[in-house]
């Protein structure tokens, strides 16, 4: 099996070798980067599986590299930020990661985030592996053996994680799902985390799909609006 090839994007230099050994002891390929243009340079020559950046880095952020790798490409990106500020973590995901960690970190910590992260974009994105047809809400239709979504009869571009999570709604259309389990099925954070995440990767979908798609039922959670509500 091929060595999982991770890009970390990090200036403080003791952070940057500790990690890159850490993670190199867990099987993964990593190639580093002191700031975010070198990071970039290093994302096209290397073509990565997982990017790690860090928030604030010279050159470029890290929020700003991130949207210039979504112009390219729907790899995972994990957010690191020294701080757990709200306005740095949402900033990120908007700009389009799928995760973030806070540092200090622990190492397992982190390969078990990157792991989480893979899961997600590897074999077929949700579900119990049975096929099924399209799904149609509205001008939506999903078609989850294809994993393609159309909005009036054209595709949209969704993330993998943006993915599983529309799957995961249309599992149970009108079913009002808490963001603890939409943390577990679609994050794989069996132990909880942080529901901004949610919060924020909804408002991308709903952006995508139609707001009308997907309600806030205020103090449970968001159900995907069924075919005939």
């Amino acid at each position: 099996m091929a060595e999982t090839r991770v890009l970390f994007v990090e200036d403080d230099d003791v952070i940057r070798e500790t990690t890159q050994l850490s993670l190199e002891r867990d099987g993964f390929r990593v190639t580093v980067a002191a700031d975010g243009r070198a990071g970039l340079e290093e994302f096209r020559a290397s073509r990565p599986d997982v990017a790690l950046l860090d928030v604030m880095l010279p050159g470029m952020n890290g929020v700003s590299l991130c949207r210039r790798i979504r112009q390219d490409s729907l790899i995972p990106v994990i957010m690191l930020s020294a701080r757990d500020d709200p306005v740095d973590i949402v900033v990120g995901l908007e700009a389009g990661a799928d995760d973030y960690v806070t540092k200090p970190f622990d190492s397992a910590v982190l390969a078990a985030r990157i792991r989480a992260v893979l899961r997600r974009t590897e074999g077929r994105p949700a579900g119990d592996g049975d096929d099924h047809g399209a799904l149609r809400f509205g001008d939506v239709e999903i078609d989850p053996d294809g994993v393609r979504v159309l909005r009036g009869g054209e595709v949209v571009a969704l993330t993998p994680t943006e993915m599983r999570l529309l799957l995961r709604f249309a599992e149970s259309p009108g079913t009002v799902l808490s963001r603890d389990i939409l943390l577990e099925s679609v994050w794989d954070y069996a132990w909880g985390g942080d529901s901004r995440v949610v919060d924020v990767h909804v408002q991308r979908l709903r952006n995508k799909i139609g707001a009308e798609r997907i309600e806030t039922v205020r103090g449970f959670g968001y159900k995907l609006v069924g075919p005939d509500q």
